[in-house]
């Protein structure tokens, strides 16, 4: 139990924000307190009356956003959250999408794979440009696989990105913004090749929508991830490792939702099922890769 008298650091962690939101509470939102040798002090009993009289819900004062996960589709944090029943939900609409209902304070947590120009980092970039101030941080979910799934024997004989553009091979896409047609874009550009060569049969929305459509010869070829293309039993050609980041609101990270998964993720059941998708490395899972410096 806390104490009465709370510090800033104190009432921070009591209400789990930064100790930068308490002060800018106590001086545009008026959140009780009291100076004592020009430090502030709160009245616990004070601080939670204030909460439940000044909105009709506290954790919307807590400035904890809802229990929702946007972002990157990935097969396994697909399973992990039903599988946990941590209580989060699922708004997978690409990376790019995520990024920016986690700048908003949409959601709680963002799934993200963005490869920098250069492919020598994913994610980092785009957190500085988006996330300064926004109380988030970058935790390592992690490490997946990226490569082509083509129909089993592969059959257009597709081996590197350059033979997408061949002629007679049909293409199935993500939509712009998902962190694998940043990837595929990125790798065009590497090989200097225009994407304007590619034939685009279908753009599709997620990991499994991309697997199934080569799967039934709606496209010959699409970059993806190697867990998508076993269950269908879909060869794969490997390309890149990339890592997997879970954007985070600080106000949600200790919240039970968010708690729940995690506990789940470092449990035997999920490193089995890792194994058994392929394609993952999660010895990194829980790593800090980026924080909010303000």
């Amino acid at each position: 139990m806390p104490p009465a008298r709370l510090t800033v650091a104190e009432v921070a962690r009591h209400l789990r924000l930064g100790t930068r939101k308490v002060y800018d509470l106590v001086a545009r939102k008026g959140l009780p307190h009291a100076r004592a040798g020009g430090k502030l002090l709160f009245e616990l009993a004070e601080v939670e009356r204030w909460l439940a009289q000044s909105a009709s819900g506290s954790a919307a004062h807590r400035g904890i956003p809802p229990p929702t996960l946007g972002g990157s589709h990935d097969p396994l944090l697909d399973w992990a959250v039903r599988e946990s029943r941590c209580g989060l939900a699922l708004l997978t609409q690409g990376s790019a999408d995520g990024l920016e209902r986690l700048a908003r304070g949409e959601v709680s947590g963002a799934l993200m794979h963005l490869p920098s120009a250069d492919l020598a980092d994913f994610n980092r970039a785009e957190a500085e440009e988006r996330l300064r101030g926004r109380n988030v941080a970058l935790v390592e979910w992690a490490r997946r696989e990226q490569g082509l799934l083509v129909a089993r024997g592969n059959p257009k004989r597709v081996r590197a990105i350059g033979d997408l553009a061949k002629r007679g091979v049909s293409v199935a896409a993500r939509q712009p913004g998902a962190g694998s047609a940043v990837l595929l874009d990125r790798l065009l550009a590497r090989d200097g090749i225009d994407r304007k060569r590619l034939r685009i049969a279908v753009t599709t929305m997620g990991e499994n929508d991309l697997a199934m459509a080569v799967k039934t010869g709606e496209a010959d070829v699409g970059l993806g991830a190697r867990a998508a293309a076993a269950p269908l039993g879909l060869d794969f050609v490997p390309l890149v490792v990339e890592r997997l980041d879970l954007g985070v609101s600080r106000a949600a990270w200790f919240e039970a939702p968010l708690r729940a998964l995690f506990a789940f993720a470092h449990g035997k059941r999920f490193a089995e099922h890792a194994r058994s998708l392929g394609g993952y490395d999660i010895s990194g899972l829980g790593t800090l890769t980026w924080n909010d410096p303000n």
